[in-house]
């Protein structure tokens, strides 16, 4: 059975694709400039050598104020980015909040946690996901967020996951802190059609076993 590939060791293959990518683009510019190695290299202070191993995709360390320099003296512009493409790790306090909702369930109900979203390829994960073992199966899926910081971000991010895993309802699990409080009066005006349940009905539910008659926010 294939294993997740851990999200540092994703952001290590992914950055050595990248940099032999741009070393391919920079020896045809280079080429294209009519430049030797020798006069690339004297032109950026450097040495042949470690511009022979920039292009064959063998350097493994640099610099990135070097790597600007040295694609400069062959006319291109050296442009970094960075944009959303999985899930961020749990930090402890994430865990705890999550093992304090796992405690309110009953015990017939199974939970699991790291659930992928099932599209190939795709990094994001539920936080965790409740399922019930009555007479019809339930799945509930489940959001864990310590520090609530942009709400709307937050519910468009929740909405494009159940656009791509639209099956069972979502529960949105919030730690019960003040600042938290104040950022889910936000949320709430734009979430209510998303997320319309409070804690009581569902942790209500879920301590009885029963699937919630729809998604909501728990705060704990």
């Amino acid at each position: 059975m294939a294993t997740r590939e851990r999200p540092a060791d994703r952001g290590r293959r992914r950055t050595r694709e990248a940099v032999r990518r741009l070393g391919a683009d920079y020896r045809q510019a280079r080429v294209g400039a009519g430049l030797s190695l020798r006069d690339a290299a004297a032109a950026a202070g450097t040495s042949h050598p470690q511009l022979l191993r920039f292009e064959r995709g063998d350097l493994r360390r640099v610099a990135l104020v070097e790597v600007g320099a040295w694609c400069a003296v062959v006319g291109l512009d050296l442009a970094i980015r960075v944009y959303p493409v999985g899930d961020p790790i749990r930090d402890r306090a994430q865990l705890a909040l999550l093992e304090r909702f796992r405690r309110r369930l009953h015990p017939t109900v199974r939970w699991r946690t790291e659930v992928p979203l099932p599209l190939p390829g795709d990094l994001r994960a539920w936080d965790g996901e409740a399922m019930g073992r009555t007479a019809y199966p339930w799945r509930i899926r489940v959001e864990a967020e310590t520090r609530l910081a942009d709400g709307q971000a937050l519910t468009r991010r929740l909405g494009l996951k159940i656009r791509d895993d639209p099956g069972g309802h979502v529960v949105l699990v919030v730690s019960d802190t003040r600042a938290n409080r104040l950022a889910l009066a936000t949320i709430r005006v734009g979430s209510m059609e998303l997320l319309p349940l409070g804690t009581r009905e569902i942790l209500a539910a879920l301590a009885a076993g029963r699937e919630p008659r729809g998604s909501g926010i728990v705060v704990l």
